[in-house]
């Protein structure tokens, strides 16, 4: 029998069998030391909310001596990465696709209208479904300007330098032109919404089966793979859309988001998205050896997917190691297919490099839990 008072030994032993536990539990473990360490490698090291390098085409029509020393200082500044010479299509198309953040449009004359002091206008076109991308850069862009040419105008032309710019800088925001930040997070949470319910619960649904023991039901019927995983999937799919067709119509109806594309190009696209996620859930749950266990790869996927994906902090901010890992997370594709339709009313050559990738995903995860689910049945 125990004793009435407080015992150090029985302390030490229920500690030391509570050790066991988790060392028997290594999954478990592995998630407590594995989501603290993830947290802080991303946001000490991949997380930054002042993008530089951000992809800008110049259309210089001009190519005289100040548009160059313009193009030069915008280079310099960090912010501004000059790409290849476009044409205009070009440019229209890689801003719609979100391959380039800016537009810079130098009129021809440029040169000769700035000697003449005539203040010549420029004008900058911005990608700002995401405000946060764009902000400070275009605010350094207005600062540089008041100074961009002063090492060009010495001389008989010494009497432009001025405070202000010698030319006016017109600056167009498209697809959010008064910067409203829920243009940008409103569409985005459904694509979180979406990878958070459907692997979560795909992978708790299959767990619960070998829990219940109702697995081993399953095992003796002459249910194919697919056709357990296609069974258990395809509910959730359902759940999938009404799930976005409540977002989509509180985004309308409350926060007032524009819907510029159609509604079921977004609808279709969204299946590869769905299925790519509840695949994974499924995985997981071939794996997981409870419920628990389940949701902790659950939370320890969706972590990732949210830092990493461009929707809480500017995709192009984060280093080239941490883009490459955002690039096959399929919330990064979603994000910009959602965004990218609602905002600017993207097309099918517009996002269909983006469904390619979600398909691909998709097919490669498939695979994955197929192959576990046929060794869970061996």
């Amino acid at each position: 029998m125990s004793g009435p008072g407080f015992s150090w030994q029985r302390l030490r032993a229920m500690m030391f069998k509570e050790f066991i536990q988790m060392r028997r539990d290594r999954l478990t473990f592995a998630m407590m030391v594995g989501v603290p360490m993830m947290q802080l490698i991303l946001f000490g090291f991949a997380i930054n909310s002042d993008p530089r390098n951000l992809p800008t085409a110049i259309l210089d029509r001009d190519q005289g001596v100040f548009s160059r020393a313009l193009i030069a200082r915008m280079g310099a500044s960090g912010y501004f990465r000059v790409v290849e010479p476009l044409s205009d299509a070009e440019a229209e198309t890689g801003l719609a696709e979100g391959r380039i953040q800016f537009v810079l449009t130098i009129p021809e004359g440029f040169t000769r209208n700035v000697s003449r002091g005539t203040h010549p206008a420029l004008l900058i076109e911005a990608d700002a479904t995401d405000p946060a991308a764009t902000s400070n850069a275009l605010s350094t862009l207005t600062v540089l300007a008041d100074h961009a040419l002063d090492r060009e105008l010495t001389g008989p032309l010494s009497a432009w330098r001025r405070p202000a710019a010698p030319f006016t800088l017109q600056v167009h925001r498209r697809y959010n032109q008064e910067g409203i930040t829920q243009f940008n997070v409103v569409p985005g949470l459904m694509g979180v919404v979406l990878t958070m319910t459907m692997v979560i619960m795909t992978a708790l649904a299959m767990t619960r089966e070998r829990e219940r023991g109702t697995m081993e039901s399953l095992l003796v019927t002459p249910l194919r793979p697919i056709e357990v995983m296609l069974g258990k999937i395809i509910p959730y799919v359902m759940v999938g859309y009404i799930q976005m067709s409540l977002i989509l119509l509180a985004a309308r109806l409350i926060f007032a988001v524009p819907v510029m594309g159609n509604i079921g190009l977004l609808m279709l696209a969204s299946m590869v998205f769905i299925m790519a996620n509840l695949a994974v859930g499924f995985t997981f749950s071939t794996i997981a050896r409870n419920q628990l266990q389940a949701m902790q790869m659950g939370f320890f996927y969706f972590l990732p997917n949210i830092l990493l994906s461009g929707f809480m902090f500017p995709f192009r901010g984060m280093p080239e190691w941490a883009q490459a890992v955002g690039e096959i997370l399929p919330l990064t594709h979603f994000l910009r297919i959602v965004r990218g339709v609602m905002l600017k009313g993207n097309g099918v050559g517009e996002i269909v490099g983006e469904v390619g990738a979600l398909g691909l995903f998709m097919l490669i995860v498939t695979t994955i839990a197929l192959k576990r689910y046929r060794q869970t049945l061996d």
